[in-house]
């Protein structure tokens, strides 16, 4: 297992290939996927080949109960640290100016500009 994202999941099969995960596929997986990932684990995999690129699925035979997902710990006392700090930044906004991010990506755009301009012929 590669990676997982919104619209599937990537695969590196046994022969070095990579291969693409469905989207309805690991909504139907999930835990498992996730759970091979963490771990780095070997999963069995069924592989179509239908188009350009092989996609797999999960092996018919395989048990969802066997690769059980990773115990999940939720730390409390670092949540509220985390959430405490980010209440805190958030009044180091001037409140007449956009926040942060919106400043940043307008400078990011007005860049970007420039160099297109510079890439014009004139």
């Amino acid at each position: 297992m590669i990676n997982i994202h919104r619209l599937g999941a990537t695969v590196r099969l046994e022969d070095g290939s990579l291969a693409s995960v469905t989207a309805a596929e690991l909504a139907a997986h999930r835990a498992t996927f996730t759970a091979g990932l963490e771990q780095r684990a070997v999963l069995p995999f069924a592989v179509t080949s239908r188009g350009r690129h092989p996609t797999v699925a999960l092996a018919p035979n395989h048990d969802p109960v066997a690769a059980a997902a990773a115990p999940f710990s939720i730390d409390r006392v670092f949540e509220e640290r985390l959430t405490a700090y980010l209440k805190e930044t958030e009044a180091w906004a001037p409140a007449d100016r956009p926040p942060p991010a919106e400043r940043h990506f307008i400078r990011k755009k007005r860049r970007a500009a420039l160099f297109e301009a510079r890439s014009k012929p004139t």
